[in-house]
């Protein structure tokens, strides 16, 4: 890999990594439409760590109180009904999912789970979930001529049980083009979360799984053509970038709809269907050499 393909590629992951259009989508797509090497999981996932020092750095203050909160909650019971004591349980809990299913198909997402077409499909399904999801978020938010608004539950609200189900819906992203942020924030949007809501925890959530699998690859790293240097260097591209997009997407979903991802992912699709069946993109373009 060279210097140039890790700055492009630290760029994408830092644009895309927060949106709900899949980073991991991205970055195949970009090297298979450039005529690159797919950079493969491990580059994926390392990369991925520069975007989590984004979140760590952007939600600093929620983060320190509520691990804070939480290891108090360890020794001292009065704390166990606090609500930032209970996140952090609630973290742990909604970390499961992933965590088992990244180990347990560990050769499919590094092999058949890169498939193009599996991708071009993810992308179209996920983007219609989003629509629907959105477009339910939007009704109770409106109201309308027979019906009053109805007010969508917050993070206050967040159970064991909604947090296994925001978890599974996270462990979903291991198949690229379902994306983290739109599988979990589609998921909150669904169980009558506010936008911001599912958001913030579709990021909280997502950094004991990235960093645990950043490091779990670690060992990979620097294998085949992707070499440590440019590796590192993508990683720091894609924090810089990455912390932009997080401040600019939670002031975004406050006042707008999630149908611009939803459309641009169902395009993106689509193309990538046709080019796969027209020959002029292979559904494994890269891999061989990878």
């Amino acid at each position: 890999m060279s210097w140039f393909e890790s700055f492009v590629l630290g760029l994408v992951q830092g644009l895309t990594e927060f949106l709900p259009i899949s980073s991991s989508a991205h970055l195949r797509l970009t090297a298979a439409f450039a005529g690159w090497h797919d950079p493969g999981a491990a580059f994926t996932a390392i990369t991925q760590i520069g975007t989590e020092a984004a979140v760590l750095i952007y939600f600093r203050k929620d983060i320190v109180r509520i691990v804070s909160a939480w290891f108090r909650s360890l020794v001292d019971r009065s704390m166990r009904g606090d609500h930032d004591a209970q996140m952090g349980w609630l973290v742990i809990v909604g970390s499961i999912p992933i965590g088992v299913l990244g180990v347990t198909l560990k050769d499919q997402i590094e092999g058949p789970f890169r498939d193009l077409r599996l991708i071009a499909t993810t992308l179209i399904v996920m983007g219609i979930v989003l629509g629907i999801a959105d477009r339910l978020a939007a009704r109770d938010e409106a109201g309308g001529r027979h019906r009053a608004s109805k007010e969508r539950k917050t993070l206050k609200e967040l159970g064991v049980k909604d947090g296994l189900i925001f978890g599974f819906c996270q462990a979903m992203a291991l198949i690229p083009g379902v994306s983290r942020s739109g599988a979990t924030i589609s998921g909150g949007l669904l169980m009558g979360y506010t936008r911001e809501a599912a958001a913030r925890y579709s990021f909280l959530l997502a950094i004991p799984a990235v960093l645990a699998s950043g490091v779990f690859e670690l060992k990979d790293a620097g294998e085949g053509h992707v070499s440590w240097g440019p590796t590192i260097f993508a990683t720091f591209i894609a924090f810089g970038v990455g912390y932009a997009v997080i401040a600019w997407f939670m002031r975004f979903i406050t006042t707008k709809s999630f149908m611009p991802f939803v459309i641009y992912r169902i395009i993106l699709g689509i193309v990538l269907f046709i080019l796969v069946g027209a020959g002029v993109l292979s559904p494994h373009a890269g891999e061989s050499a990878g």
